[in-house]
Formats: C-alpha cells, structure tokens, sequence
C-alpha cells in the first residue's frame, strides 16, 4: 500500500462516531485507486476462496444490481476515461482486465464489483425500514456480511456507540435516507487502527464482546505497527428502483509514516487528540483500549517534532 494516498479524516477534520455526511459533485462518486489491479486482485481471491462470507443477495434484487452496474459503468466511462473503456458489451479495466457487463450466469453486482476498489452494499425499503439486502464485500471494517444481511439500519449500527435502535441518531441517518435524491451523492469519513495490512478484516459481535471485556494488547511496538484504516464512504439512491448503494473504499496508512510526512507533526496531534477524546464505550468497540496510552503518546513525540 501507498502511504497517505487518500484523505486523513483521523487529523481532526471528521469526528468520530457522528455522520458527517456531505453532498458531493456527482463526478466525484467513485475516487480513482492507484492500487486498483492489486484491490481488483484482493476481491478475486476472496470470491474465489470464500464466496458466501464476501458476497449475499435476496431473490428480487437482480434488477436493481443491473441497474447499479449500468449507472457505475457509465459514470466509470464518463468521469475516468483513462482507466476505463468500453469494448462492446465489455468494460477494459485499465488495461489489466475486462469485465463482461452482460454475463447472465453472473450476479450484476459482482461484475459492478469487479470494476472498482470499493466495496457495494444494496440498500432498500420496506415495512422495516431500510434493509441490506445485497453486498459485494470483501473489505469489511470488523463486522460481519452474514451478521447484518437482511437486517434493517437500526439493527446493523446496534453495536456502534449512539448510533443504535431508538437513539436520535439512528432516526436522523432513516430520514437522510429516506430525503436522499437520486443523481446527489453524499460521503462521509471513518477510520480505525489494526496491526497488520489485511483488507479483510471481519469481526462478528461475539467477538467484538469479547475483545471488549477482555480489551487485549493490539500493537505490540505502539505507533510503530499500527496501521490507520480509513474508509471513505458514500450512498447514492438509484433513479429507477429507489434502492440506496453504499459504497466503502479502504486504505490503510502506517502510523510510523507520519515521522517523515510533510504534514506529519498535524497528523499526529490531531489523531493523538481523536483518541484521547474517545470514551470508554467507544474505545472498546474500536478495540484499542489496552494501547491508548502508548499509541497518544507515540503520536505526542511525532507531533512534538
């Protein structure tokens, strides 16, 4: 991975646990990926090695993953014409791959996969609300496919601190996707910290619990093997079926970079500041509460020069 190719919300510009959602030029729904081939690579391996931990779907949504692939396609061919290119029913990925866009043996969503480094969840309304109902993921930020298939929002953010059933949160986030217009996407920032460059990293609620309670050491040398994860997200309502795709895109920066970053010493002060402003509750469900201390203080000497 590319040190910093991407935004560092962690310095400060995108608090934690809130929604920071923004409108966003429709140009700039997709982000180019200078790892793209290596990503591409990553999600082949996974669907091959582990198909139903990466990849869900309910019967009725073949259409409205037909229609996101067309929509990503053209708005891939439109807003980034050097990487991509149409060769009949085909899409040429920047030369390193073609994805057939009429493979009837293949769900659609897999072949809009296959064009981009983001991951894409399908979103759609019902009596329950708004509920996932289709997903090609295989980049997850610890949580899990099979956990929150056919769960409506309120239920998949249970685990997040204030984000859960009942809270005011949880009923702002159900109108924002109910106001979301077709041809406006909006986007938003996490990060989190890990220990190692994997893009998988899944995590079910039993073992969240129990990282929890027993809040073990993650990153045995501090600053120097944590890597940041940062997940740039965004929804986007498709104009025909009303559904919401919600798309990820990861990239991890490593911690120790930020000592020859230009801009590192801000870097550092405003993360250390991140995690000291985390409460409890929220420094277990990010799973670091046995490294704070060192990791705030690593990140103080950084930021001291």
């Amino acid at each position: 991975m590319t040190a910093f190719t991407s935004p560092t919300p962690y310095d400060g510009s995108s608090r934690p646990f809130t929604i920071g959602l923004k409108p966003i030029d429709p140009a700039e729904w997709i982000a180019p990926a200078d790892n793209l081939e290596a990503m591409l690579a990553e999600k082949d391996r996974l669907n091959c090695e582990i198909p139903d931990l990466v990849f869900v779907e309910e019967r009725g949504t073949r259409e409205a993953q037909g229609e996101l692939r067309d929509l990503l396609a053209a708005h891939l061919l439109e807003c980034q014409p050097a990487l991509y290119r149409r060769d009949g029913n085909a899409i040429s990925v920047d030369g390193f791959r073609t994805v057939e866009l009429a493979d009837t043996g293949r769900a659609p969503l897999l072949a809009a996969a296959g064009l981009v480094a983001d991951d894409l969840v399908l979103m759609r309304k019902d009596d329950n609300g708004w509920r996932l109902v289709a997903a090609s993921l295989c980049f997850p930020s610890s949580w899990t496919l099979s956990e929150k298939f056919g769960r409506p929002l309120q239920q998949i953010h249970t685990p997040v601190p204030g984000f859960g059933e009942g809270t005011r949160t949880a009923d702002v986030i159900q109108r924002i996707f109910d106001n979301l217009q077709p041809g406006q996407p909006v986007i938003r920032w996490n990060w989190s910290l890990q220990a190692d460059r994997a893009l998988y990293k899944p995590l079910s609620s039993v073992q969240r619990d129990e990282r929890a309670a027993a809040r073990p050491p993650r990153f045995a040398d501090g600053a120097a093997s944590a890597f940041i994860r940062v997940e740039r997200q965004t929804l986007r309502k498709l104009p025909v079926s009303g559904d919401i795709v919600f798309t990820i895109r990861i990239d991890l920066d490593p911690m120790s970079a930020l000592k020859t970053h230009p801009d590192g010493t801000r870097l550092a002060a405003g993360l250390a500041a991140q995690l000291a402003a985390l409460d409890s509750a929220q420094v277990d469900y990010k799973g670091f509460g046995a490294d704070r201390d060192r990791l705030i203080a690593d990140l103080k000497q950084v930021a001291a020069g």
